[in-house]
């Protein structure tokens, strides 16, 4: 039996493409290809945005789609995520994170040190450091800072939001799923940062978050994996921290080291503010702790 890949969602459109060949005009096949060249892409993209990139009209767009056996765009990306969540499981990735290691300690070092690595080279980047530099002054100016992340990037948004306070910044985390993320939105206000961690699509929780940004007028700070995902149009300045290899098991210190940098940015720019705070902070850690 095959194994699950990302190729292989990719294959599965393409022969729906082969099957239906015939029935596709070239202007329809120059849609098609595009398709299962950019399955990933086209999740956050529209008909119209579909059509620009491929030079055809929305109409053309619609038909292909629907040459291929899709009764529309909608049912097309249900389908496309239905690939490709099963065919980059978390326990798939593992498998082959684990396949190249193959029980080697030494080999799990270089692994991570590999991957780390690529992760600080990418940080580095011009246009990375400059989308930081912008972030920290965002940021340095805000009344509050909103930290936006869901699963495990929900734990490092609760870790965030307690580093920027405890260095003068006052924040809070926006990291529930589902109607009880709405308890969290309340909180925003004018004059407050979102910092928003995600990997590329926007999902019901992030379309809210941005969604109740916008109607504040509060940037958005978007910390992506993916280059071409459609949150950047919506970020007021972004970092793109692209995995080395998307095959392989998920790893977050990439991330953690980018929110860190932005918390050292954070306290080089107000230094006398975050010393306040840890020297407050002291002094409260010593009413608490019993008197000997």
């Amino acid at each position: 039996m095959k194994k699950p890949t990302p190729e292989l969602a990719t294959d599965r459109i393409a022969e729906r493409i082969t099957l239906r060949a015939q029935r596709l005009s070239p202007s329809m096949r120059t849609v098609a290809d595009y398709i299962r060249d950019n399955l990933r892409h086209i999740l956050t993209l529209s008909a119209l945005e579909i059509a620009r990139e491929t030079g055809t009209s929305d109409a053309t767009v619609i038909r292909t789609i629907q040459s291929l056996g899709f009764q529309g765009l909608r049912d097309l990306k249900d389908t496309v995520e239905h690939l490709l969540q099963s065919t980059s499981s978390p326990t798939e990735k593992m498998a082959s994170t684990t396949g190249q290691i193959s029980k080697d300690a030494d080999a799990a070092i270089d692994f991570m040190i590999n991957d780390q690595t690529h992760a600080m080279q990418e940080l580095a980047k011009p246009e990375n450091r400059a989308g930081l530099q912008r972030a920290i002054s965002l940021l340095a100016q805000a009344h509050r800072i909103g930290v936006f992340g869901i699963g495990a990037s929900g734990i490092i948004a609760t870790y965030a939001a307690r580093l920027f306070s405890r260095s003068g910044f006052p924040s809070y985390e926006l990291n529930r799923t589902g109607i009880s993320l709405a308890e969290q939105l309340i909180a925003m206000s004018a004059g407050d940062v979102i910092v928003m961690m995600a990997h590329g699509r926007i999902h019901r929780e992030a379309a809210a978050t941005i969604a109740e940004a916008e109607r504040l007028c509060v940037p958005i700070i978007v910390i992506v994996t993916d280059g071409q995902s459609a949150l950047l149009k919506h970020a007021a300045t972004a970092i793109t921290l692209p995995r080395d290899k998307s095959e392989h098991v998920a790893l977050h210190a990439p991330l953690l080291c980018c929110i860190e940098t932005l918390m050292l940015g954070l306290a080089s720019v107000d230094r006398d503010k975050t010393l306040q705070t840890l020297n407050r902070l002291v002094d409260i850690r010593s009413n608490i702790r019993p008197k000997r």
